[in-house]
């Protein structure tokens, strides 16, 4: 049997979507579309978040951050599936593959510890109104945001280096990207002691962020429920329901791909859920924050009558 290690120059062909030939030209024609929807989305709450002062809150502080994490995260494994999908080039070497799974897990893990910190700034909004600009401080605000990327490159690292120590046979890779389990059930020998490891890491990055989250919303709802007033409990209820969308759409795709065992992890199945957390939800992240929000809405509109005026 071949074993496949960090000095291998020979990498990996990765099979994508090409076991479903007929569905190739509809998949890129979708995924164009839906890759140019998102650098625009996000690039534009980027862009508002600098030029209206409104916007100069902690809440889009960190919205601003989660909008840079998602054009991240699609850039670091559409192009290469695009590229896939054209046919044009399938292969791609060890080294890249260990650096798309560190980039793809450090992401991941960002988004994991900065949807708390949104968490911690919507529980300072409703539960404490009157102390959240003390609470919120800026300080407090940058300090949240580095540690949500430390938190996860740290933890991609910790992951990454037990990927790497393992032999792994053969160089075909059944996915669009390198993926953790699948790269898991390509080991050489028994992952079981390696698998318990990564399972912690896993823990540590996503119940523990989610546990957080929940306890925060917990605390919200019963600060909600103490308001007397419709409109009150509305509004409230309101500045947290897009951040409960986005948790539930990251954490539903998340906890479905990295802690099942991998035993029980279906490549096919697999490429198909990747395609909704690494594309649909970074393109739909920036729709669920406006749609609903007058702020952002006001500053768009600002902004293009500026452009108007200025033609």
């Amino acid at each position: 049997m071949e074993y496949l290690n960090t000095s291998s120059e020979e990498g990996f062909i990765l099979v994508g979507f090409s076991d479903w030939p007929h569905v190739v030209p509809i998949l890129f024609a979708f995924i164009s579309i839906f890759y140019s929807l998102t650098l625009f989305g996000n690039t534009v709450i980027i862009i508002l978040s600098q030029l209206d002062l409104r916007l100069h809150t902690p809440m889009y502080y960190f919205l601003c951050h989660l909008s840079f994490l998602d054009l991240c995260y699609t850039a670091s494994t559409v192009p290469q599936l695009l590229v896939n999908l054209s046919g044009l080039d399938r292969t791609i070497s060890f080294g890249r593959c260990v650096a798309q799974l560190c980039i793809v897990l450090s992401l991941g893990g960002t988004e994991c510890v900065l949807l708390v910190t949104m968490a911690i700034d919507r529980y300072a909004a409703v539960c404490h109104p009157l102390h959240y600009t003390t609470i919120m401080h800026p300080v407090l605000c940058r300090a949240l945001v580095v540690f949500s990327w430390v938190g996860g490159l740290v933890n991609s690292l910790i992951q990454t280096s037990f990927v790497m120590a393992m032999p792994l046979c053969g160089h075909q890779l059944n996915h669009f990207f390198c993926e953790l389990p699948v790269l898991l059930k390509m080991a050489c020998e028994d992952t079981g002691g390696t698998e318990v490891n990564l399972f912690v890491a896993r823990v540590i990055i996503l119940v523990c962020p989610l546990l957080l989250i929940l306890g925060s919303y917990a605390h919200i709802a019963r600060a909600v429920l103490n308001i007397r007033s419709m409109a009150g409990r509305r509004k409230a209820f309101g500045t947290c329901a897009s951040h409960l969308i986005v948790v539930a759409m990251f954490y539903g795709s998340a906890i479905s791909t990295y802690l099942q065992p991998v035993h029980r992890y279906s490549e096919k199945e697999g490429k198909f859920l990747a395609l909704f957390y690494t594309i649909i939800t970074p393109m739909l992240n920036p729709l669920i924050y406006t749609l609903r929000n007058k702020d952002v809405k006001g500053a768009l509109w600002k902004v293009l009558g500026r452009g108007t005026d200025s033609a």
